[in-house]
């Protein structure tokens, strides 16, 4: 990328063929300049200010004629003129005289006033327009005091005290350059590779070493050595940014090369942020790690991918205004209009990714829980942007609309403490009250002594007598945190309940039918013989009772 981009600057530094005094000549009447100084209309101020300042014709006093000095009187008016022509230079503004208008009463109808200004450039200089006054434009007031400022903007960090060394080494014209803007162009590639060789050194060495030393080799490696990498290119081109205004190349070929450095600093930035990015959800997934939830693990994917989204739109409307240098405004408005009418398209769309927002903040649910809502019946396994990925026990997976999720009544099972188990466990008729006694109380240890089982509330009673079954309840909860081990459990548990039945000789009951016959010949009947003296019965009762008080005293 590094090489391209070098190839790509030597290709514009040997492609200028025509000097600046060309560019600004079109359809100009030179020999009517050269003459004298005009001031009537845009146009002849314009030709007359470039056209003196070129350096067949150096009269920098006939330039400064161009200049209202009104509130400078005191000031050097051929060295401002010539600092203003080095600000346009050096921001790689073209001027076309062709392009200029030639109206002596001429009233620039954009500002929204009736004053007659006219304005180059009003994105790159603002401040930096003609004026008339009486019968003549002039470089406005304004504009003469601004000239200094401007300079230092253009050429800041002392860079401008070359523009008068440099061409001391030598004015002989060679490929179309001056010899000095020659020498300065290598010693700037020179120093472009030395800056690189230094840089390279630095990220792939130095970096690599440290990392590798504070014990973070693959983040160093994977997330920040690429940051780094791309934040030595952007200081390349800074380093280029800031010197190379001072060669003062062809106009044409500077101020392509102009956008080519205002539109790689806003690219590279968003680049670097785009892969820092990467570096915060790394740092974030770390500490979702540290956590119990599992839903703020899905949350980082999608922090991830938002603020990404974030930085390309953002990146792209500073490549825009300050790279191709375009008004913004007017997109950032049409931006707003057709957002509602999106909004209006997009109405599921936007409700499903407000849902997975609630999803976020609410936390129904984590990632590996249960869940069921009417049709919704699996276990959770992604939580997206517009959808929540869920794993049926059919091992199919439905993608539900987050929407639909946070209007729904889910029923967790996953955040539950304890699974319950019940089930009836069915014995004979014919099984005595003793046996089923000690069968119950068996039960109950089993639950005692399993592992997985709450020890503080479960519930085996001798319940029901149903149609063919003497019916035993048994009901107990599992400590268990997903349904694998809750069935590993119930199966232990079912296992030591049949072999307790064998051991005890008790018999489960399933759905019979048994024909009894009440009378045969030369049988004894099997109707009993029920007396009719109610007092033997009362009697049974009062035996009954004191047997079950006796047991009650033992």
């Amino acid at each position: 990328m590094f090489r391209r981009f070098l190839f790509v600057f030597a290709i514009l530094f040997f492609a200028a063929g025509a000097s600046f005094a060309q560019l600004i000549a079109d359809n100009a009447e030179s020999e009517t300049v050269g003459t004298k100084v005009n001031l009537s209309s845009p146009y002849h101020t314009t030709l007359t200010f470039f056209y003196n300042l070129e350096e067949s014709e150096f009269h920098p006093e006939k330039a400064a004629q161009t200049l209202d000095m009104t509130d400078m009187p005191d000031a050097d008016g051929a060295k401002l003129s010539l600092k203003l022509k080095q600000v346009f230079e050096g921001k790689g503004i073209i001027i076309r005289t062709s392009s200029v208008p030639n109206l002596p009463n001429y009233q620039d109808s954009t500002s929204g006033n009736t004053e007659s200004l006219y304005f180059f450039d009003k994105q790159k200089i603002p401040g930096v327009f003609l004026e008339k006054k009486g019968k003549q434009w002039k470089f406005s007031a304004f504009t003469v005091s601004q000239i200094n400022e401007l300079h230092k903007e253009t050429y800041p960090y002392g860079t401008a005290k070359l523009l008068n060394l440099l061409p001391q080494i030598g004015n002989d014209v060679y490929l179309g350059l001056h010899l000095w803007q020659l020498v300065g162009i290598f010693f700037l590639v020179f120093l472009v590779f030395l800056a690189h060789f230094f840089f390279t050194f630095l990220v792939d060495k130095v970096l690599v070493y440290f990392f590798k030393r504070v014990g973070y080799q693959k983040v160093g490696e994977n997330y920040l050595l690429p940051v780094a990498r791309i934040t030595s290119i952007y200081l390349i081109v800074l380093f280029l940014a800031l010197f190379m205004p001072v060669l003062q190349l062809p106009a044409e070929v500077w101020a392509w090369i102009v956008i080519i450095l205002n539109t790689l600093k806003p690219f590279l930035i968003t680049v670097i942020f785009y892969k820092l990015v990467n570096v915060i959800a790394v740092y974030f997934a770390r500490l979702a790690t540290k956590t119990e939830s599992t839903l703020d693990d899905q949350l980082v994917p999608l922090l991830r991918k938002t603020l990404k989204a974030f930085v390309v739109v953002i990146g792209t409307l500073f490549i825009l205004r300050d790279g191709l240098n375009l008004d913004i405004i007017p997109f950032l408005t049409g931006l707003s209009i057709g957002g509602v009418a999106i909004a209006l398209a997009a109405q599921d769309t936007i409700k499903n990714f407000f849902g997975s927002v609630m999803i976020f903040i609410d936390k129904p649910f984590q990632v590996g829980d249960w869940i069921t809502s009417g049709d919704i019946d699996g276990t959770v396994e992604e939580v997206g942007f517009r959808s929540t990925r869920i794993r049926t026990f059919r091992n199919s997976v439905m993608y539900v609309p987050n929407g639909k999720i946070a209007d729904a009544t889910l029923d967790n099972h996953g955040l539950r403490n304890y699974r319950r188990f019940y089930t009836t466990l069915t014995v004979t008729y014919d099984t005595p009250p003793q046996l089923i006694d000690q069968f119950v109380i068996g039960l109950r240890k089993i639950v005692l002594a399993h592992p997985d089982t709450r020890k503080d509330y479960f519930n085996v009673y001798f319940n029901n007598l149903s149609a063919y079954s003497q019916d035993i309840m048994f009901y107990v909860f599992f400590e268990v945190p997903t349904w694998p081990e809750e069935l590993r459990a119930r199966h232990e548990i079912l296992i030591q309940i049949v072999e307790l039945a064998n051991t005890l000789g008790v018999r489960f009951a399933f759905p019979t039918q048994t024909l009894h016959m009440e009378s045969f010949p030369e049988k004894q009947t099997l109707v009993p013989d029920y007396s009719n003296d109610s007092t033997y019965y009362q009697k049974k009762l009062g035996e009954f009772m004191q047997n079950q008080l006796g047991k009650k005293g033992n």
